[in-house]
């Protein structure tokens, strides 16, 4: 007989759905306990020992809404939907700033006091719930579902692993090598065979690597790794544009490859971007930023009356692939903006009417047929040939000589015609090497460079032919041995060196050297009269002064090199020579009509008025002024232009706009005091002074040209670069077109250095690496006295 038993059920219609979400949640906050509670007594993720499960009730019915995890160490709550992610994310990663970042064991979790239960040893195959098998090195392996195991052949086949605390064996149990052990287990409970304790085969060791299998499991089962920062499609195409136009920027500093390098990508992935294409950015990226600087050059070219091409690169320069230079083209506008063009790139030296015809090309390829808009060219090379033809060709034209070019071949003029560059460059020459290839002196001198200077080495010397370079190795060569004068002054004391002299004539030779205090004078006076002129063209590299600085430019050097010869007692003469000649090389009657006609270099008479520094010029000065003017205006306007120019020589400029002019201001990086508005000299002439008109029009045109070519330095890894690969025709193109975003973003910048520059400087400043003064450590010797100190 059946019984009948009734039940009263609730209908589902009459259950609000609060409820049912509550019961819910209600449901998975118990099983989230039940979880935790038996992991904190050692049978589950080590985590929970950190994450306790939350009731969030709602405010209104008061029943539970959602279950939520808090952290125990920092109170911060989260999604109770995967707790593994949660602990991966917040307590692995750092997240938590009071949990241990290392790697956590299971054993981390408080151990169970309990100890291990026994269970009965079975030999036959049975299907468990899970299972046991200690392998041949005495480890275990836990699992759960079908097993089987071999006595023989030690195999043992599992379902996925189940996480267990190892620390519940560790010093309980041992392992028997008995070739048919097995241990089963059921429930939790384990029965080693012969009852023998088991232990993990590398001890404690162990724990870190069970660990990492854990992991290991965990990533099995959950592949998906845990996402980065969430990026809407807008940010990720703004910061892939910054990463592209950095690496444009850099031109060869920063490999398109090096996009694919594993920790790159791995940093995008960690701040939340996808992986970027190098054939992306050095492709269909490229070349729409480049049509982008592109149209954006074109307009501003478009806007300006006039330019000025500036030429800089032909003088070839070696590298590691052969001799390779590299030719800059830019346009200089009005308003003191200058806009790249297109590189050249060179071989070898080239002939003056190649460079004619890439300068004229250039020229008609930004103004096309109307070529009176350029005003003239700057050019590191080629003025007494391909400058001069084309000045003579177009009459509106005035072409330049770039002044940093200038004073750096004034170098080289003082080594090849001054007697005491040569002296110097013999005799320090003969000291190098000595040094250098002596090794008994080398090694005491070297012991004593270490002393005094922190560091060893040989003294750097020039190559056989450096008669047909520039200065520049011997000037390093020259500043070695000044930095080393303590180390060589104490090479002659030592025993070892005075052992040397007895039989080497060469070693007595050096010592006198060494002794005599007039060797020190010329060497240093060599070094201050190089590093005065490095200094200046380094000046005018980074300034770019206009054409009407020039002049002042030339009679601030001849009043340093007076001081200089002064100084060091040197006859004034045939330095004077060596600069005018190279004056002379480099002038252009431009430089006195600029100087004349700008504003910025107005004198203040006796009267108040700031006239045109005319006295200041000499008489051939005057006349090229003339002369000048007369060649830039029409036949019709010269004498027009002349009556100007005498009447703008009587009255000048207002002072207050003169004074508006020449307003100076500091410069926050340099310290300097600079003008204000370099434009107001060219503004005045088009807005103030419009009753000058043909004048006028030569002053405008004059007055904004630059005295230098200088601009944009390549990195030396492009040019070894297109020195090996240079034939091919595509690749050329890209590299035309990086070159010319780079160049465009240097000129926007008005930053002209080079990546290795600024290493270097950076790697000098790194290493406390400070200029000493050398006369602090010349020493002349005396019979009665020995070494004394000047």
């Amino acid at each position: 007989m059946a019984a009948t038993t009734n039940t009263t059920t609730t209908p589902v219609d009459s259950v609000s759905a609060d409820e049912l979400t509550a019961r819910a949640v209600h449901k998975r906050y118990e099983g989230l306990v039940i979880v935790r509670t038996k992991a904190i007594k050692g049978k589950g993720a080590w985590y929970w020992a950190h994450l306790e499960p939350m009731l969030v009730h709602n405010t209104d019915t008061g029943l539970p809404k959602a279950v939520k995890l808090r952290c125990c160490l920092c109170n911060a709550v989260f999604s109770a939907s995967n707790p593994s992610r949660t602990a991966s994310e917040h307590l692995k990663r750092g997240t938590c700033p009071n949990f241990n970042s290392l790697a956590k064991p299971i054993s981390s979790v408080s151990p169970s006091p309990t100890t291990v239960a026994t269970a009965t040893a079975t030999q036959s195959n049975r299907k468990r719930s899970s299972s046991v098998s200690v392998t041949a090195t005495g480890g275990i392996l836990f699992g759960s579902g079908s097993g089987s195991v071999s006595g023989s052949g030690c195999s043992y086949q599992a379902t996925p692993l189940a996480i267990v605390d190892p620390s519940r064996f560790c010093g309980e149990l041992t392992y028997s090598p008995s070739p048919g052990a097995v241990v089963t287990a059921s429930g939790g409970s384990f029965v080693p065979q012969h009852q023998q304790h088991l232990v993990l085969s590398g001890g404690k060791e162990d724990l870190g690597a069970l660990a990492m299998l854990e992991d290991s499991v965990k990533k099995l089962k959950s592949p998906k790794t845990s996402p980065g920062p969430t990026l809407s499609k807008s940010q990720i195409e703004c910061a892939v544009d910054f990463l592209a136009d950095w690496i444009y920027e850099c031109c060869g500093s920063v490999s398109f490859s090096s996009l694919e390098h594993p920790k790159f990508r791995a940093f995008l992935n960690h701040v939340g971007l996808p992986p970027v294409s190098r054939r992306e950015l050095a492709g269909s990226r490229l070349d729409v930023k480049y049509e982008e600087v592109k149209a954006e050059s074109e307009a501003r070219i478009r806007d300006a009356m006039f330019f000025q091409v500036a030429s800089d690169g032909w003088k070839v320069k070696s590298f590691a692939s052969g001799e390779e230079s590299l030719v800059n083209l830019t346009a200089n506008l009005p308003n003191g903006t200058s806009l790249y063009r297109r590189a050249v790139f060179l071989s070898g030296s080239v002939p003056s009417k190649y460079a004619e015809e890439v300068l004229w090309k250039t020229v008609t390829g930004i103004c096309g047929n109307a070529v009176q808009q350029c005003a003239g060219i700057v050019a590191d090379k080629f003025k007494a040939k391909a400058l001069r033809n084309l000045e003579n060709q177009h009459h509106w034209m005035v072409n330049l000589s770039c002044q940093f070019q200038g004073f750096n071949s004034l170098i080289k003029d003082f080594s090849k015609e001054l007697p005491l560059f040569k002296a110097v460059t013999e005799n320090a020459l003969k000291l190098a090497n000595f040094i250098n290839n002596t090794s008994q002196v080398r090694s005491i001198f070297q012991k004593y460079q270490l002393q005094e200077c922190g560091s060893a080495g040989l003294l750097r010397m020039p190559l056989r032919d450096h008669k047909s370079l520039n200065f520049g190795p011997v000037y390093t060569m020259i500043e070695d041995i000044l930095n080393s004068t303590r180390a060589l002054q104490l090479v002659l004391l030592d025993e070892t060196y005075k052992i040397v002299s007895i039989e080497d004539p060469v070693a007595r030779e050096v010592a006198e050297m060494i002794r005599d205090m007039g060797f020190w004078n010329d060497l240093e006076a060599v070094h201050s009269l190089v590093k005065l002129i490095k200094e200046m063209a380094q000046e005018i590299e980074t300034e770019r002064p206009l054409v009407g600085q020039c002049l002042p430019l030339w009679d601030d050097l001849r009043t340093k090199v007076k001081d200089w010869c002064s100084k060091f007692h040197i006859a004034e003469g045939p330095v004077e020579k060596v600069i005018e000649r190279r004056f002379k090389k480099n002038y252009h009657p431009a430089w006195a009509a600029a100087y004349i006609l700008d504003p910025l270099y107005l004198i203040k008479d006796m009267s108040g008025k700031y006239l045109p520094p005319f006295k200041c010029l000499t008489l051939e000065q005057e006349k090229d002024v003339d002369k000048l003017i007369t060649r830039l205006v029409s036949r019709e306007e010269a004498h027009i232009a002349l009556m100007e120019l005498m009447k703008w020589r009587t009255e000048g400029l207002d002072p207050v706009y003169a004074q508006a002019v020449q307003m100076k201001e500091r410069d926050p990086v340099t310290g300097k005091n600079k003008i204000a508005n370099p434009q107001s000299s060219r503004l005045v002439w088009e807005t103030y002074l419009t009753e000058f008109k043909s004048l006028g029009k030569v002053a405008v045109r004059l007055i904004f040209l630059h005295a230098t070519s200088c601009g944009f330095k390549c990195s030396w890894s492009l040019l070894r670069w297109v020195g090996a690969h240079g034939h091919s025709r595509v690749s050329m193109d890209r590299v035309q077109k990086l070159i010319f975003i780079a160049a465009h973003s240097k000129h926007e910048k008005r930053d002209f250095s080079s990546d290795e520059e600024k290493d270097a400087e950076l790697f000098a400043l790194a290493n406390g690496c400070e200029p000493k003064s050398h006369q602090k450590y010349i020493l002349y010797f005396s019979e009665t006295s020995g070494f004394k100190s000047m």
